[in-house]
């Protein structure tokens, strides 16, 4: 068994859809990147990634290339996953949780399970996405971004 731990923050800007695990939310901002920046996605892909001893989301796909520019955070998360089956492991457990102030997200958990355990080819009782606020403190208190963290398990493929 390995385990990971995955962090991401972005700004909130106008004039972005805002993604997170995979679901477009209606809000009137969305996160500031240089893929669709779902910082949901990018945590549990940090986390994958770190759990496999294979580096970071930045290594491996860099803001400086051209091919990354708006690309789906789920396709990226198919990626990590195909890298990690590869080196004979696959995901055991997933556990995200999600840190703003607006919007509210609960009513999309759901949507963002199926994704995530879809992509990552397991039983969605193994996913959980959960969200909480920052009470008001620093830029994520202040509406400004939006941050969160995953943690995995990865187990060795019999």
């Amino acid at each position: 068994m390995r385990i990971g731990i995955g962090y991401d923050i972005h700004r909130l800007v106008e004039g972005r859809k805002l993604v997170l695990g995979g679901v477009e939310i209606p809000h009137a901002k969305g996160l500031l990147g240089h893929s669709d920046a779902d910082v949901l996605l990018h945590a549990v892909c940090d986390a994958m990634l770190g759990a496999a001893g294979l580096g970071d989301i930045g290594g491996r796909f860099p803001d400086t290339d051209p091919s990354y520019k708006d690309a789906s955070s789920a396709g990226l998360l198919e990626k990590v996953n195909d890298l990690i089956a590869r080196q004979g492991h696959s995901v055991n457990n997933v556990d995200v949780v999600v840190i703003a102030e607006e919007p509210k997200i609960s009513r999309f958990t759901d949507d963002m399970r199926g994704k995530i355990s879809g992509i990552l080819r397991i039983e969605t009782s193994r996913v959980n996405v959960k969200a909480t606020t920052n009470e008001g403190v620093g830029p994520i208190g202040r509406k400004e971004a939006i941050a969160s963290y995953a943690v995995i398990t990865l187990e060795e493929r019999r």
